[in-house]
């Protein structure tokens, strides 16, 4: 039987669970954050995906079940899947994109038949999120990670050299770029390519400086147009099957959500989502509500996209960052404690809540929306252990305590 989260889900002490469902990202038996560790922290569900399989496979039903039985042996459900990865042909349009798209509905399926009905999703192209430093520090003495649009203009124009790259920035960030780029040692260069293009946790994508430009060619001839009717067609094609067996896909938006290397965006402001949803009008067709991704764009007003988008919400990233400076519509930021960023996370979350006890007041089993601590800056003696980068326990837990505390009191105001 599917695993269906209703009015009486029970939080960690055997009351009733508030606010939204509180899980936790597992990179799989690997991770250094263990279960054991998330079921502590108070986490009651896991957002994990099959991440040994990234090459377009469609995953077995035995992988699945196996992965499935052991968070369940550790007392956890796996409450979302994120990611089943997007092909790169789905991407450019080739002729390999109906196979690849078949395989992901097929994954989609095999997971919703045992329980796993919500897909997070991205359309990112050659880079997944991207950041330029892995331990910004923070005035209270932790670390963080953090874009800075300078430093990332200075690589792919000064020392990847891409092919028109100047062209894509503005005169005042190539100026400083080029100064940034004269300062960098090479194992400042080293580090800052390693943390760019090296892969980070969620991509499974790693590549040389070599391998990167080849990547981004192939996407020359594909502009935000393109790319946008090929993810409606990818949608065409998996939404029915995602009607058919009870899933639920939502896309996540692009990180950062302006173009990277001169490639196209397409999943970075409220045009793009309603495009989206416009263009395959299903419910099964949703998102994922990424305040920290989308919070980084100044012309991102995201407790108005709760608002907007507040039915087609089926899971939520809630994690905060600060915006720098800006150059247009690049811009530099940091990952922020969870409270303390631009976005106002309570009034994120009074509004999801109010969107659940719309969904449990029709009725639906499927209420309770899944959210999870996303990132968190690096605390303690988690500085002196080996960590995912914005996936180490201690800032995590720190988060789920504070967003769990707002859901707490939003619940007990709304009872009076």
């Amino acid at each position: 039987m599917p695993h269906v989260m209703t009015a009486t889900q029970t939080g960690t002490n055997g009351g009733p669970g508030p606010g939204l469902h509180q899980s936790w990202r597992w990179y799989g038996p690997d991770d250094p954050v263990s279960l054991s560790d998330i079921r502590q922290a108070g986490a009651q569900g896991v957002v994990t995906a099959l991440h040994e399989t990234y090459d377009g496979r469609a995953w077995t039903s035995d992988s699945i079940a196996q992965r499935k039985r052991i968070i369940e042996e550790a007392g956890l459900t796996w409450s979302v899947v994120e990611s089943i990865p997007i092909h790169p042909s789905i991407k450019l349009g080739g002729e390999e994109a109906a196979h690849y798209s078949d395989a992901f509905a097929t994954s989609m399926e095999r997971l919703a038949e045992q329980g796993m009905q919500t897909i997070c999703y991205n359309f990112m192209p050659v880079v997944d999120w991207t950041r330029t430093d892995l331990r910004y520090p923070l005035n209270h003495g932790g670390l963080t990670l953090r874009f800075d649009a300078v430093e990332f203009a200075a690589y792919d124009c000064f020392i990847l050299e891409r092919d028109g790259a100047m062209s894509d920035y503005s005169s005042d960030i190539v100026t400083l770029a080029r100064a940034r780029a004269a300062e960098l040692t090479p194992q400042a260069i080293t580090t800052l390519e390693q943390t760019i293009i090296a892969g980070l946790p969620g991509s499974e994508l790693s590549h040389t400086r070599e391998g990167i430009r080849a990547k981004i060619a192939a996407f020359d001839a594909i502009d935000d147009a393109a790319m946008r009717a090929n993810l409606v067609r990818f949608l065409q094609i998996v939404v029915p099957r995602a009607e058919a067996c009870g899933a639920r896909l939502c896309i996540h938006p692009d990180d950062p959500p302006f173009s990277l290397f001169g490639l196209p965006r397409v999943v970075s402001t409220a045009a793009d989502y309603k495009t989206l949803m416009e263009a395959v009008p299903s419910p099964a067709n949703g998102m994922t509500l990424c305040v920290g991704s989308l919070g980084s764009r100044a012309d991102n007003d995201v407790p108005a996209m709760v608002e907007q988008f507040a039915d087609r919400i089926h899971f939520t990233h809630l994690r905060n960052v600060k915006r720098e400076a800006q150059y247009g519509v690049h811009g530099s930021f940091y990952e922020s404690d969870h409270l303390s960023g631009d976005t106002d996370m309570v009034e994120i979350l009074k509004r999801l809540m109010v969107e659940q006890r719309r969904r449990q007041a029709e009725g639906r089993a499927d209420w309770q929306i899944p959210m999870r601590p996303d990132h968190g800056p690096l605390l303690l003696d988690d500085m002196h252990k080996t960590t995912n980068p914005g996936y180490s326990a201690i800032g995590r837990l720190k988060g789920l305590a504070e967003l769990r505390g707002i859901m707490t009191t939003l619940e007990h105001e709304h009872h009076g």
